[in-house]
């Protein structure tokens, strides 16, 4: 038998084999089934133009899904798209039962990506940070490297100098915010670090960068008030699945102050039921437990047994469209409250929505009479210098209940 007849039969046989599997993969994951008769119509098609085409499974790739979707110039964007959403998860699901080799990158890395890599698993490893507070460092980090790139694109981090750093800070820093500045100094001195760790450098340039202070400003932080949480916690339908996973994350940001990043990484078995306690993974690593408070536990039963479904996932939380695994991360927490916001009176302008629960947490601790200490405890700052946020908190509550300065005997 021919080569080419090989080919001719194996293009006969064409993806029909992958075509059942896939779909029933899908439908596990949670897809509907009316989304699985749409991708059934396009997979048949498909399959009608590979066998044309004489194309393989073995042989599939990114170049042949482009020419299937824009076989047809005339069609609609709508039909394209959903064309172009099959032929991903077909991809994907030949490649995770090796029909398909994993893909490679298109181009090799160039030193000073491969230093960034390095630096994120650092930060990720051996620092504990958090994937948002990478995405934070990693840019400025790319940006202070294409600066100090040879014309061939080489990083000598041997040569990096404090003449070379305070350049690069005070450049960057033209027409820049105090928050930029100090989040720049900040990734600057890991990066440094890091380098110096490694052996990369014969000293330690973290001492090399400024400090830049974040002066506490003269207005409270935006919070919510203990009636406002309780009016976005009623927004919640919890006659739905999304309700009710909506308001046991509602609940866990009002009554505990956890982050939206927090929230976002719990996992079934961090529910200690007969503890009655929340294990969460916080910033750095740390492991905190806190308690399960009572209407915590019963949010999360009914969500878990009513509105969550089966999953594969570990996550506590799910997507509500399918695929149903763990939400994307902070953002996806942030939305949730957002919406919760927009469908109750309460409007709180500017980002962090999330965080306006927490900051409403310690204002009303603070004006119950708790000293920063036991704020810094509850809310689980490291330094109590994140805490003195609160302060003015505080002393707009005593202008609230102050009495006028007393006047001498005969004067108003």
């Amino acid at each position: 038998m021919t080569e080419r007849t090989m080919k001719d039969r194996n293009a006969a046989s064409g993806f029909d084999d992958y075509i059942e599997p896939l779909l029933e993969h899908l439908r596990s994951a949670g897809y509907a089934e009316r989304t699985l008769i749409k991708k059934r119509t396009v997979a048949r098609a498909f399959g009608r133009w590979s066998k044309r085409k004489l194309i393989t499974p073995a042989e599939l790739n990114d170049r042949h899904v482009r020419a299937f979707v824009g076989r047809s110039p005339q069609s609609d964007m709508t039909r394209q798209k959903a064309e172009a959403a099959f032929m991903g998860l077909l991809l994907e699901y030949l490649r995770s039962i090796a029909v398909l080799r994993p893909k490679r990158p298109e181009q090799s890395v160039s030193p000073a990506e491969s230093l960034l890599l390095n630096y994120q698993t650092y930060l990720s490893k051996d620092c504990g940070l958090t994937k948002n507070t990478r995405l934070v460092y990693v840019p400025f980090i790319r940006t202070f490297l294409a600066s100090q790139a040879t014309k061939k694109g080489l990083i000598a981090p041997k040569a990096f100098d404090e003449l070379k750093i305070r350049s690069f800070i005070v450049k960057g820093s033209i027409g820049r915010s105090g928050e930029y500045k100090r989040l720049l100094c900040t990734a600057l001195r890991s990066f440094f670090h890091f380098l110096f760790v490694n052996s990369l450098t014969q000293t330690d340039l973290y001492h090399s960068v400024p400090s830049v202070h974040k002066y506490l400003h003269a207005t409270p932080p935006s919070f919510l008030s203990a009636d406002e949480m309780e009016q976005v916690l009623m927004t919640a339908d919890r006659s739905t699945a999304t309700g009710q996973r909506d308001y046991a994350i509602l609940l866990l940001l009002a009554r505990l102050g956890l982050r939206a990043g927090e929230i976002a990484l719990l996992e079934l078995d961090d529910i200690r039921w007969r503890a009655g306690e929340l294990i969460v993974r916080g910033k750095g690593q740390v492991v905190d437990h806190m308690p399960l408070l009572s209407d915590i536990g019963e949010a999360l039963v009914v969500y878990i047994r009513e509105g969550r479904g089966m999953s594969a996932s570990r996550r506590i939380f799910l997507r509500v469209w399918a695929p149903h695994t763990g939400l994307a991360g902070p953002a996806a927490i942030g939305h949730i409250v957002r919406l919760a916001l927009a469908r109750s009176t309460v409007c709180r302008p500017g980002r962090g929505a999330a965080h306006l629960f927490r900051h409403g947490l310690a204002t009303k601790m603070i004006r119950r009479g708790a000293s920063i200490t036991e704020i810094a405890e509850v809310l689980r700052h490291r330094s109590q210098t994140t805490t003195a946020i609160y302060t003015h908190v505080s002393i707009e509550a005593l202008r609230g209940v102050s009495q006028p300065w007393p006047a001498k005997a005969g004067k108003q």
